[in-house]
C-alpha cells in the first residue's frame, strides 16, 4: 500500500465505475464535472490542501458495493491521509483474496471496528498496549495495528458483519466515542453513529498516533465545508476555522 496520486479507494471506485451499467448519479449533489482527485466541482477542489501524515498504523475498509462511487463518503478522506490504506468491494457470496492476504500478513495485527453488543465479550478489544501478545486487548510487539472498518450504512455495515465469516477469527475493537459526529453530509438516524473518517480518527488516536487523528478529523471538517458550500453554490471561505486548524497541522 503506497500514498499514490490515485489511492486504493480511487481504484477501487474506478473499478466500480468499469462494471457500471449506467452512471452513477449522487444525490443532492451537483451532476456536472468532479474532480477526480478529490470528487468535488473544479470551483471548490481541495486537492491542494490534501495533508500527508505518516503513521505507523494501516487502515483496511471494506466498502459496500456504491459507497466508493458516493462524492461525500470519508473513507476517501482516510486513504487521502493514511498511506497504507487499503480497499475491497463487498460482496456476500466472495471475497477478494487480496483481502484474506494482507489480514493473514504477518507485519499487521488487524482488528475489526464494531460496536462490542454484536459480538461475544471474549472477542472485544476497548484499548491497545503495544507489548507482547498474551491477550485480545494487546498488540502483538512488533506487529502495526490495521484497522479493519466496514464502510456502509448501519443497516448495511450489520449485514456485512453476519455474511463475512472471514473476519470472525478477529478481535473486535469497540469504539466509546465520546462526542457526537459532526459529519453533516449523511446524517445517520441514530445520533450516536459517527461516519468512517471518524471511526478511522478515533483508532488512530488509541494507535498512539494523535497528529494523524487531529489531521483527519481538521480533513473532514474541511471536506464537509468544501461540499456543502458546493451543494448551495456558495464561495468556499480559507479562512475559517476548519481551514486555519488544517493548516496549523500541516506545519507541525
Amino acid at each position: 500500500m503506497t500514498h499514490t496520486l490515485t489511492h486504493a479507494v480511487s481504484r477501487l471506485r474506478t473499478t466500480r465505475l468499469a462494471r457500471s451499467a449506467k452512471p452513477f448519479l449522487a444525490r443532492g449533489g451537483s451532476r456536472g464535472l468532479r474532480c477526480a482527485g478529490c470528487r468535488l466541482i473544479p470551483s471548490h477542489c481541495m486537492c491542494a490542501l490534501r495533508p500527508a501524515v505518516p503513521t505507523r498504523a494501516g487502515v483496511c475498509l471494506i466498502m459496500c458495493d456504491t459507497e466508493p462511487l458516493k462524492p461525500s463518503n470519508t473513507g476517501w478522506l482516510i486513504a487521502d491521509v493514511v498511506a497504507d490504506t487499503a480497499a475491497f468491494g463487498w460482496a456476500r457470496t466472495e471475497v477478494d483474496p487480496a483481502l484474506l492476504a494482507l489480514l493473514a500478513d504477518p507485519q499487521w495485527q488487524p482488528y475489526l471496528v464494531f460496536p462490542g453488543e454484536f459480538v461475544a465479550a471474549e472477542r472485544v478489544v476497548t484499548h491497545m498496549q503495544p507489548v507482547a501478545l498474551d491477550a485480545v486487548t494487546q498488540v502483538a510487539e512488533g506487529k502495526r495495528a490495521l484497522f479493519v472498518l466496514l464502510d456502509a450504512t448501519w443497516p448495511e455495515a450489520r449485514k456485512m458483519f453476519r455474511k463475512s465469516p472471514y473476519l470472525d477469527h478477529l478481535p473486535v475493537l469497540s469504539l466509546q466515542p465520546e462526542q457526537l459526529s459532526r459529519y453533516r453530509l449523511r446524517r445517520s438516524r441514530r445520533d450516536n453513529h459517527i461516519c468512517t473518517s471518524e471511526v478511522a480518527a478515533l483508532c488512530l488516536d488509541l494507535a498512539g498516533e494523535p497528529l494523524a487523528a487531529q489531521t483527519l478529523e481538521a480533513y473532514l471538517d474541511v471536506f464537509t465545508h468544501h461540499y456543502l458550500q458546493a451543494r448551495n453554490q456558495l464561495p468556499v471561505d480559507l479562512e475559517d476555522a476548519a481551514h486555519l486548524r488544517l493548516n496549523a497541522l500541516r506545519i507541525l
